[in-house]
Protein backbone atom coordinates (compact mmCIF):
# COMPACT_ATOMS: atom_id res chain seq x y z
CA UNK A 1 0.00 0.00 0.00
CA UNK A 2 1.23 3.53 -0.64
CA UNK A 3 0.65 6.32 1.82
CA UNK A 4 -0.54 8.89 -0.73
CA UNK A 5 -3.15 8.57 -2.93
CA UNK A 6 -0.82 8.63 -6.18
CA UNK A 7 1.63 6.69 -5.71
CA UNK A 8 5.04 8.61 -7.12
CA UNK A 9 6.21 5.27 -8.27
CA UNK A 10 3.15 4.70 -10.53
CA UNK A 11 3.77 8.36 -12.17
CA UNK A 12 6.76 7.87 -13.13
CA UNK A 13 6.26 4.34 -14.45
CA UNK A 14 3.64 6.10 -16.70
CA UNK A 15 6.36 8.26 -18.37
CA UNK A 16 6.30 9.97 -21.54
CA UNK A 17 3.28 7.35 -22.67
CA UNK A 18 1.44 9.00 -19.94
CA UNK A 19 1.87 12.47 -20.50
CA UNK A 20 1.18 12.13 -23.95
CA UNK A 21 -1.87 10.37 -23.24
CA UNK A 22 -3.21 12.96 -20.77
CA UNK A 23 -2.70 15.90 -23.16
CA UNK A 24 -4.81 13.59 -25.66
CA UNK A 25 -7.49 14.00 -23.35
CA UNK A 26 -7.32 10.20 -21.58
CA UNK A 27 -6.72 9.98 -17.97
CA UNK A 28 -4.15 7.53 -16.73
CA UNK A 29 -5.18 4.72 -14.54
CA UNK A 30 -3.84 5.32 -11.25
CA UNK A 31 -3.42 1.90 -8.89
CA UNK A 32 -6.27 2.75 -6.34
CA UNK A 33 -4.77 2.37 -2.44
CA UNK A 34 -7.14 -0.32 -0.77
CA UNK A 35 -8.56 0.64 2.59
CA UNK A 36 -11.43 -0.17 4.57
CA UNK A 37 -13.60 1.85 6.30
CA UNK A 38 -15.62 0.02 9.78
CA UNK A 39 -18.82 0.48 10.05
CA UNK A 40 -20.68 0.57 13.55
CA UNK A 41 -24.26 -0.71 13.11
CA UNK A 42 -25.51 -3.53 10.45
CA UNK A 43 -26.50 -1.83 6.82
CA UNK A 44 -29.54 0.32 7.12
CA UNK A 45 -29.88 3.65 5.90
CA UNK A 46 -27.89 4.89 8.78
CA UNK A 47 -24.54 4.92 6.54
CA UNK A 48 -26.68 6.31 3.27
CA UNK A 49 -23.92 8.57 3.01
CA UNK A 50 -20.87 6.15 2.45
CA UNK A 51 -23.47 4.13 0.40
CA UNK A 52 -23.50 6.78 -2.58
CA UNK A 53 -20.17 7.91 -1.95
CA UNK A 54 -19.11 4.08 -2.62
CA UNK A 55 -21.66 3.60 -5.54
CA UNK A 56 -21.07 6.83 -7.11
CA UNK A 57 -17.46 6.22 -7.59
CA UNK A 58 -15.83 9.72 -5.10
CA UNK A 59 -13.26 7.40 -3.32
CA UNK A 60 -12.38 5.70 -6.80
CA UNK A 61 -11.92 9.54 -8.04
CA UNK A 62 -9.41 10.10 -5.05
CA UNK A 63 -7.49 7.21 -5.64
CA UNK A 64 -9.00 4.81 -3.05
CA UNK A 65 -10.80 1.70 -3.43
CA UNK A 66 -12.64 1.29 -0.16
CA UNK A 67 -14.38 -1.56 1.48
CA UNK A 68 -16.82 -0.47 3.88
CA UNK A 69 -17.17 -3.54 6.25
CA UNK A 70 -20.25 -3.71 8.18
CA UNK A 71 -19.86 -3.96 12.27
CA UNK A 72 -22.78 -5.27 14.27
CA UNK A 73 -23.68 -7.04 17.88
CA UNK A 74 -20.24 -9.09 17.32
CA UNK A 75 -18.17 -6.96 15.47
CA UNK A 76 -16.72 -3.88 17.42
CA UNK A 77 -15.49 -0.93 15.43
CA UNK A 78 -11.97 -0.50 18.07
CA UNK A 79 -10.06 -3.45 17.12
CA UNK A 80 -9.80 -3.56 13.46
CA UNK A 81 -9.06 -0.20 13.83
CA UNK A 82 -6.29 -0.67 16.00
CA UNK A 83 -5.25 -3.54 14.16
CA UNK A 84 -4.41 -1.55 10.95
CA UNK A 85 -7.40 -3.62 8.81
CA UNK A 86 -9.54 -0.91 9.34
CA UNK A 87 -8.08 2.63 8.48
CA UNK A 88 -10.77 4.49 10.01
CA UNK A 89 -13.74 3.59 12.21
CA UNK A 90 -17.64 5.16 12.56
CA UNK A 91 -17.65 4.90 16.62
CA UNK A 92 -19.09 7.15 19.26
CA UNK A 93 -17.73 9.45 21.91
CA UNK A 94 -17.98 7.35 24.95
CA UNK A 95 -16.67 4.01 23.12
CA UNK A 96 -13.89 5.88 21.97
CA UNK A 97 -13.27 7.17 25.55
CA UNK A 98 -13.17 4.27 26.92
CA UNK A 99 -10.80 2.73 24.65
CA UNK A 100 -8.22 4.87 25.32
CA UNK A 101 -8.42 4.93 28.94
CA UNK A 102 -7.48 1.27 28.19
CA UNK A 103 -4.51 2.66 26.38
CA UNK A 104 -5.75 2.38 22.56
CA UNK A 105 -4.20 5.28 20.67
CA UNK A 106 -7.63 7.12 18.88
CA UNK A 107 -8.35 10.43 18.06
CA UNK A 108 -11.48 11.75 17.17
CA UNK A 109 -11.19 13.15 13.87
CA UNK A 110 -15.01 14.08 12.33
CA UNK A 111 -18.48 13.43 13.72
CA UNK A 112 -21.27 12.34 11.86
CA UNK A 113 -24.25 12.74 14.00
CA UNK A 114 -24.43 17.04 15.33
CA UNK A 115 -27.00 15.52 17.85
CA UNK A 116 -26.61 12.08 19.90
CA UNK A 117 -29.64 9.92 18.75
CA UNK A 118 -31.15 8.61 21.76
CA UNK A 119 -34.17 9.44 22.97
CA UNK A 120 -37.07 8.87 25.08
CA UNK A 121 -40.16 7.16 23.37
CA UNK A 122 -43.72 7.55 24.39
CA UNK A 123 -47.32 7.39 23.56
CA UNK A 124 -49.76 9.99 23.23
CA UNK A 125 -51.59 8.76 26.37
CA UNK A 126 -48.89 8.85 28.96
CA UNK A 127 -46.78 11.27 26.96
CA UNK A 128 -42.82 12.14 28.20
CA UNK A 129 -42.31 15.65 26.60
CA UNK A 130 -39.76 17.04 28.75
CA UNK A 131 -36.99 14.86 31.65
CA UNK A 132 -39.04 16.39 34.55
CA UNK A 133 -42.22 13.58 32.74
CA UNK A 134 -40.04 10.73 33.56
CA UNK A 135 -40.93 10.85 37.27
CA UNK A 136 -43.36 8.60 38.18
CA UNK A 137 -43.23 6.50 34.85
CA UNK A 138 -41.95 2.72 33.98
CA UNK A 139 -38.69 2.92 31.92
CA UNK A 140 -38.31 0.07 29.80
CA UNK A 141 -34.39 0.14 28.85
CA UNK A 142 -31.37 -1.89 28.63
CA UNK A 143 -29.90 -2.14 31.85
CA UNK A 144 -26.31 -0.96 30.15
CA UNK A 145 -27.87 1.98 29.75
CA UNK A 146 -28.72 3.15 33.35
CA UNK A 147 -25.97 5.64 33.80
CA UNK A 148 -27.45 7.49 30.47
CA UNK A 149 -30.27 7.94 32.15
CA UNK A 150 -28.42 9.25 35.41
CA UNK A 151 -26.60 11.56 33.11
CA UNK A 152 -29.70 12.93 31.57
CA UNK A 153 -31.37 13.15 35.28
CA UNK A 154 -28.42 14.52 36.26
CA UNK A 155 -27.97 17.50 33.52
CA UNK A 156 -31.76 18.01 34.10
CA UNK A 157 -32.65 17.58 38.02
CA UNK A 158 -34.85 14.92 37.91
CA UNK A 159 -34.94 12.60 40.81
CA UNK A 160 -33.69 9.44 39.53
CA UNK A 161 -34.92 6.96 42.21
CA UNK A 162 -38.63 8.50 41.50
CA UNK A 163 -38.35 6.37 38.04
CA UNK A 164 -38.81 2.59 37.76
CA UNK A 165 -36.69 0.66 35.02
CA UNK A 166 -37.57 -2.47 33.38
CA UNK A 167 -35.38 -4.29 31.67
CA UNK A 168 -36.60 -4.59 28.21
CA UNK A 169 -35.02 -6.29 24.79
CA UNK A 170 -34.73 -3.52 22.35
CA UNK A 171 -37.91 -3.63 20.56
CA UNK A 172 -41.43 -1.40 20.85
CA UNK A 173 -43.69 -4.32 21.81
CA UNK A 174 -43.55 -3.40 25.95
CA UNK A 175 -44.33 -0.06 25.37
CA UNK A 176 -47.37 -1.45 23.10
CA UNK A 177 -48.20 -3.72 25.70
CA UNK A 178 -48.63 -1.03 28.45
CA UNK A 179 -46.29 -2.80 30.29
CA UNK A 180 -43.93 0.03 30.34
CA UNK A 181 -44.59 3.78 29.69
CA UNK A 182 -41.72 4.59 27.85
CA UNK A 183 -38.44 3.46 25.83
CA UNK A 184 -35.16 4.60 26.21
CA UNK A 185 -34.20 4.05 22.24
CA UNK A 186 -32.80 5.55 19.27
CA UNK A 187 -34.90 8.57 17.53
CA UNK A 188 -34.35 6.45 14.23
CA UNK A 189 -35.24 3.28 14.86
CA UNK A 190 -37.90 2.02 17.44
CA UNK A 191 -40.21 5.33 16.54
CA UNK A 192 -40.36 4.59 13.11
CA UNK A 193 -40.94 1.10 13.85
CA UNK A 194 -43.98 2.48 15.66
CA UNK A 195 -44.94 4.57 12.97
CA UNK A 196 -45.08 1.91 10.25
CA UNK A 197 -47.61 0.23 12.73
CA UNK A 198 -49.91 3.34 12.59
CA UNK A 199 -49.07 4.35 15.99
CA UNK A 200 -47.97 8.11 16.82
CA UNK A 201 -45.29 8.14 19.09
CA UNK A 202 -43.77 11.22 21.12
CA UNK A 203 -40.19 11.20 20.90
CA UNK A 204 -37.88 13.18 23.72
CA UNK A 205 -34.48 13.80 21.75
CA UNK A 206 -32.03 13.86 25.16
CA UNK A 207 -29.90 16.37 23.16
CA UNK A 208 -32.00 18.65 23.59
CA UNK A 209 -31.77 18.76 27.28
CA UNK A 210 -28.30 18.33 27.61
CA UNK A 211 -27.19 14.75 27.00
CA UNK A 212 -24.21 15.92 24.71
CA UNK A 213 -22.21 12.66 23.18
CA UNK A 214 -21.24 12.68 19.62
CA UNK A 215 -22.16 9.62 18.17
CA UNK A 216 -21.31 7.94 14.89
CA UNK A 217 -17.82 9.79 14.96
CA UNK A 218 -15.14 9.06 12.82
CA UNK A 219 -11.84 7.74 14.43
CA UNK A 220 -8.18 7.45 13.32
CA UNK A 221 -5.25 6.19 15.43
CA UNK A 222 -1.89 8.65 15.90
CA UNK A 223 0.00 6.50 13.57
CA UNK A 224 -2.78 6.56 10.85
CA UNK A 225 -2.99 10.25 11.44
CA UNK A 226 0.84 10.82 11.04
CA UNK A 227 1.76 8.18 8.57
CA UNK A 228 -1.70 7.89 6.00
CA UNK A 229 -2.93 11.35 6.36
CA UNK A 230 -3.20 11.47 2.38
CA UNK A 231 -5.05 8.31 2.57
CA UNK A 232 -7.53 9.98 5.82
CA UNK A 233 -8.04 12.75 4.24
CA UNK A 234 -9.19 11.29 0.66
CA UNK A 235 -11.42 8.80 2.84
CA UNK A 236 -13.36 11.44 4.85
CA UNK A 237 -13.71 13.63 1.56
CA UNK A 238 -15.29 10.77 0.00
CA UNK A 239 -17.66 10.97 3.23
CA UNK A 240 -18.40 14.32 2.92
CA UNK A 241 -19.60 14.25 -0.89
CA UNK A 242 -21.61 11.50 -0.20
CA UNK A 243 -23.25 12.91 2.69
CA UNK A 244 -23.76 16.10 0.91
CA UNK A 245 -25.68 14.20 -1.83
CA UNK A 246 -27.63 12.81 1.02
CA UNK A 247 -28.88 15.59 2.55
CA UNK A 248 -30.37 16.43 -0.93
CA UNK A 249 -32.52 13.33 -1.62
CA UNK A 250 -32.60 11.07 1.95
CA UNK A 251 -35.38 9.24 -0.34
CA UNK A 252 -33.03 8.07 -3.03
CA UNK A 253 -29.94 7.19 0.05
CA UNK A 254 -32.55 5.05 1.51
CA UNK A 255 -33.12 3.49 -2.30
CA UNK A 256 -30.04 3.38 -2.59
CA UNK A 257 -29.35 1.34 0.33
CA UNK A 258 -32.47 -1.19 0.18
CA UNK A 259 -30.80 -2.26 -3.42
CA UNK A 260 -26.97 -2.72 -2.07
CA UNK A 261 -28.50 -4.64 0.03
CA UNK A 262 -31.41 -7.29 -1.07
CA UNK A 263 -30.57 -9.74 1.37
CA UNK A 264 -30.68 -7.88 4.51
CA UNK A 265 -34.53 -7.84 5.03
CA UNK A 266 -34.84 -3.93 4.53
CA UNK A 267 -38.01 -2.48 3.80
CA UNK A 268 -37.81 0.67 1.61
CA UNK A 269 -40.37 3.11 3.48
CA UNK A 270 -38.83 2.05 7.31
CA UNK A 271 -35.53 3.23 4.89
CA UNK A 272 -36.90 6.57 4.04
CA UNK A 273 -38.54 7.37 7.39
CA UNK A 274 -35.06 6.82 9.14
CA UNK A 275 -33.28 8.78 6.65
CA UNK A 276 -35.42 11.56 7.06
CA UNK A 277 -35.24 11.24 10.53
CA UNK A 278 -31.91 11.55 10.31
CA UNK A 279 -31.25 14.81 8.64
CA UNK A 280 -31.58 16.90 11.92
CA UNK A 281 -29.13 14.77 13.79
CA UNK A 282 -26.78 14.58 11.19
CA UNK A 283 -26.60 18.39 9.73
CA UNK A 284 -26.85 21.70 11.37
CA UNK A 285 -26.30 25.22 11.58
CA UNK A 286 -22.65 24.07 12.36
CA UNK A 287 -22.51 21.52 9.49
CA UNK A 288 -23.96 24.54 7.47
CA UNK A 289 -21.33 27.17 8.21
CA UNK A 290 -18.17 24.69 8.72
CA UNK A 291 -18.66 21.57 6.51
CA UNK A 292 -20.07 17.72 7.28
CA UNK A 293 -18.50 16.50 9.66
CA UNK A 294 -17.55 19.36 11.80
CA UNK A 295 -17.26 20.27 15.61
CA UNK A 296 -16.68 23.09 17.73
CA UNK A 297 -14.61 23.29 20.81
CA UNK A 298 -17.92 24.16 22.36
CA UNK A 299 -19.32 21.08 21.24
CA UNK A 300 -15.96 19.04 22.98
CA UNK A 301 -16.71 20.83 26.16
CA UNK A 302 -20.21 19.37 26.09
CA UNK A 303 -18.72 15.96 25.27
CA UNK A 304 -16.44 16.46 28.36
CA UNK A 305 -19.03 17.45 30.66
CA UNK A 306 -21.36 14.41 30.02
CA UNK A 307 -18.85 11.85 29.60
CA UNK A 308 -18.11 13.03 33.29
CA UNK A 309 -21.48 12.21 34.29
CA UNK A 310 -20.72 8.89 32.47
CA UNK A 311 -17.71 8.33 35.01
CA UNK A 312 -15.46 8.64 32.16
CA UNK A 313 -12.53 12.01 32.33
CA UNK A 314 -11.50 12.91 28.91
CA UNK A 315 -9.44 15.73 27.70
CA UNK A 316 -9.75 17.91 24.94
CA UNK A 317 -7.00 16.59 22.67
CA UNK A 318 -9.10 13.36 22.28
CA UNK A 319 -10.29 15.52 19.17
CA UNK A 320 -8.68 16.32 16.47
CA UNK A 321 -9.79 18.79 13.76
CA UNK A 322 -6.65 19.34 11.64
CA UNK A 323 -7.78 16.86 8.66
CA UNK A 324 -11.49 18.55 8.57
CA UNK A 325 -9.64 21.99 8.68
CA UNK A 326 -7.28 21.14 6.03
CA UNK A 327 -10.68 19.49 3.24
CA UNK A 328 -13.07 22.55 4.09
CA UNK A 329 -10.34 24.91 3.48
CA UNK A 330 -9.71 23.68 -0.11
Amino acid sequence: MTHHSFSRRGFLAAGAGGVLAATMGARPALAATDVALQLSWLPSVQFGGSYIAQSRGYWRDLGLNVALNPGGPNAPVEPPVVAGSALMGISAADYTAAAVAQGAPFRIIAVAMQKNPFAIASLPAKPVNVPKDLEGKKIGMALANTPVLKALCSLNDVDFDAIEIVPTQYDAAPLLAGQVDCLLCWETDLPVAMIMRGLKPITMLMADYGYAVQSQTYIATDDSIANRRADLIALLRGEIHGWSDYLADPAAAAALTVKMFPDAGLDLKTQELQAARQVPLMFSPVTEAHGFGWFTDDSIAANIKTLALLGQDVSPDLWDRSLLEEIHAS
